[in-house]
Formats: C-alpha cells, structure tokens, sequence
C-alpha cells in the first residue's frame, strides 16, 4: 500500500500521537459548539496549531455532531509548495498522520479522473500542509472514514464546483475547505480585511474574494456555487487573526470557521 507521509508533524503540529490527541481534544473542549449545526461543509484553517487551532477547532466542534454519520470527506486545499493549474489528487492509497492512516475515497477518485482540470499528481502533496493539519482534527471527531484530498491551484471556479456536485453525495459526505484569510498586516487592518472576506462569503459573493483575501480562495469560491446550489446557507462560527491567539499584532495572519447547513 501506497501512503502519503506527514509532511509537518513536528512542526505545525506535534508528531507524538498521545501529544496530538490531547492537544486536538484540548482545542475541540475550548471551543463551545452550542446547538449543533450538523454541517454539511465547513471552511477552516491550515496554519500551526498554536496559531489556527483554536479557530479550526471551532469548527470541528460541530462537525463532531456528525460523528457516525460521515463516513467520506472531500478536503481541497491550496497549493503552497508548487505552481499549480488546476487540481491534484494524488494516486497513493491513503494518507498519514501520528494517529494512523486515512484510506483515501477510490469509488470518489474514480468518479472525478475525467473531469476538466482534475489531474491525478502527488507532486503538489508532498510535504503540502493546507490539507495534512486537519486529519488529525478529523481522525479525532470521526469514527470511520475515507477522504479524497484535493491540492487546488489556479483552477477555474466552475470546474471545483463540478468535482464538488459530483462528490457531493448526502449526509454521509462532509466537504472541508483549508484557507487562512488576509497575511500579515497589522491586527486591526486585518481585522476590517477579514470582516469584509467574511461578509463575501455569508453573502455568497464568490466574485468579490480575491487572492489577496484568502490563500484557498478558488476552493472557497467553488464551495459557494455548489453550496447555493444545494440550498445550503452559511454561517459564521469564528473569526480571529494570530494575533488573539499566540501571535504578535504587528504581523498577523486571519483566520475563520465557517459552516454550510441545510436551512
């Protein structure tokens, strides 16, 4: 078997498996989910833990409503160690982190090979971090699942819509989108920046999210097509800079969860 090794465990999050369940069970017990949404798909982000991990947890929190009803995950993540046109899934079996392997999703890999702008490639994987930091959150709020990872680059929002409508399957699906928001402005500016990227994306305004808003913007936009087109509405569960949580303010980098329900 085939397996994609961790690429930052040690780094953006800690490689001793007993480590990393407590710090993932740390982050998810701060984070109070309050009624539970049930999301269908959410948006978090991908940076080091003691940075982005109290915003992703806020998120998980509630996808741990879902617990033994998803059983597939599709995560897309931008591409930030290679250039990238398009969108990569990789040919290996499954993937690895200190808590063990995720088999990856076969029957969904095979239902999108032929679609435009899909290309099977583990070039843009290796060492990729955008999606390697949420398997452990997943591993840890799931109980039995397969996951299609996606490396998106400069791909056309129609063609991560398609693959989404084409994956998108029922309750037994969650789709996760990886993105960090603005990066490293001063706190307060990056406040106004994020609030502004968070209203486009409550309003549904793919249009007005540009690189500069978001690293995972073209997931982030794909996301919203395919979700106006199943009815699903938005919300917001968290918005916060490094700066409220490990950072120093002078330099910081945003970071939000958000959740799509049925409404």
């Amino acid at each position: 078997m085939s397996v994609r090794a961790p690429g930052v465990a040690g780094a953006f999050y800690p490689a001793d498996p007993r480590t990393l369940s407590a710090a993932v069970d740390a982050l998810l017990a701060n984070a109070d989910p309050g009624d539970a949404l049930a999301p269908k798909a959410i948006v978090a982000p991908h940076a080091g833990y003691v940075y982005s991990g109290p915003v992703a947890a806020s998120a998980y929190a509630y996808v741990a409503a879902r617990r033994e009803l998803v059983t597939r995950v599709v995560l897309l993540g931008p591409a930030h160690r290679v250039a990238l046109d398009g969108i990569a899934v990789p040919s290996v079996d499954a993937m690895r982190t200190p808590l063990g392997d995720v088999p990856i999703d076969r029957e969904l890999r095979a239902a999108i090979a032929a679609l435009p702008g899909v290309y099977v490639d583990d070039t843009p994987h290796r060492g990729e971090h955008s999606l390697e930091v949420h398997l452990p959150f997943l591993q840890r709020v799931l109980s039995s699942w397969t996951v299609l990872p996606l490396v998106v680059g400069h791909a056309r929002d129609d063609d991560v819509a398609t693959v989404l409508n084409t994956v998108w399957g029922g309750d037994e699906t969650l789709v996760v989108v990886s993105t960090d928001l603005s990066h490293y402005e001063p706190h307060e500016s990056a406040t106004r920046h994020d609030r502004a990227t968070a209203d486009a994306i409550l309003a549904g305004r793919a249009d007005a999210i540009r690189p500069s808003d978001a690293c995972g913007v073209h997931p982030v936009r794909g996301l919203l097509a395919a979700a106006a087109s199943h009815g699903l509405r938005p919300q917001l569960l968290d918005l916060r800079t490094s700066a409220e949580t490990a950072g120093s303010p002078d330099r910081v980098v945003g970071y939000g969860a958000f959740a799509w329900v049925a409404p």
